[in-house]
This record gives C-alpha cells, sequence and structure tokens, in this order.
C-alpha cells in the first residue's frame, strides 16, 4: 500500500513538471503575500521575449514561497537566477517561446 502510494505520488509530480509551465517554488500556504506584479509584454516576429523581474525585501524577512503563473499557458518558461526561498531578495527570468508574448503573475510570500 505504502509503495503504491509512493509511486502515485511520483507519477503525479512527473505529469505536472511535465505539463505545467507554472513555476511554484516554496509554499504560500499560511503566508503573508508580500509581492504581486502582473508581467505583460507583446509579442514580437520571430524574437523571443526575455525579460528579468527583481523582489528584495527592505524588512530583510526570508522568502516562504514564490509563485509565476503563465496566464496564457503557453510554452513560456520562468525561473529563479538569483535569491529565492530561503533568501530576502528574488530574481525571477521569463523567456517566451519564439513570436509570443508574455502574460504572469508574479507573487512572493514571506
Amino acid at each position: 500500500m505504502k509503495s503504491a502510494l509512493i509511486l502515485l505520488t511520483f507519477v503525479v509530480s512527473f505529469i505536472c513538471v511535465t505539463y505545467c509551465k507554472d513555476l511554484i517554488v516554496g509554499t504560500s500556504f499560511n503566508h503573508r503575500l508580500v509581492w504581486q506584479e502582473k508581467a505583460e509584454y507583446s509579442a514580437i516576429p520571430f524574437k523571443k521575449r526575455v525579460k528579468e523581474h527583481f523582489f528584495s525585501d527592505p524588512g530583510q524577512q526570508i522568502i516562504k514561497g514564490i509563485i509565476a503563473r503563465d496566464l496564457d499557458h503557453t510554452d513560456a518558461i520562468a525561473s529563479i537566477t538569483a535569491g529565492g526561498v530561503g533568501q530576502s531578495y528574488a530574481n525571477i527570468k521569463l523567456k517566451s517561446e519564439r513570436g509570443s508574448g508574455l502574460n504572469y503573475q508574479l507573487e512572493i510570500y514571506v
């Protein structure tokens, strides 16, 4: 029974990682939202849009969770290039697919 539950958890996690383009690191459960920003950039034909968003907490509070939701459900990629969970700052890089724009909702929880 235990091994079946572990296998099911692994399969669900793999499917989510494979098909979900949202970035979810850490947790937002029972934590306070301190930063929210909508990153919306129009498409440029034959080009990839690459944008970076930087967050730094002046109170030096530790980040507990970061969520970057792709509102258009495209093949764009969000990644953390500096800081992140366990730090008081984060740099989030957004990269669109070729010829598409970006439409992300960025949230940081402490």
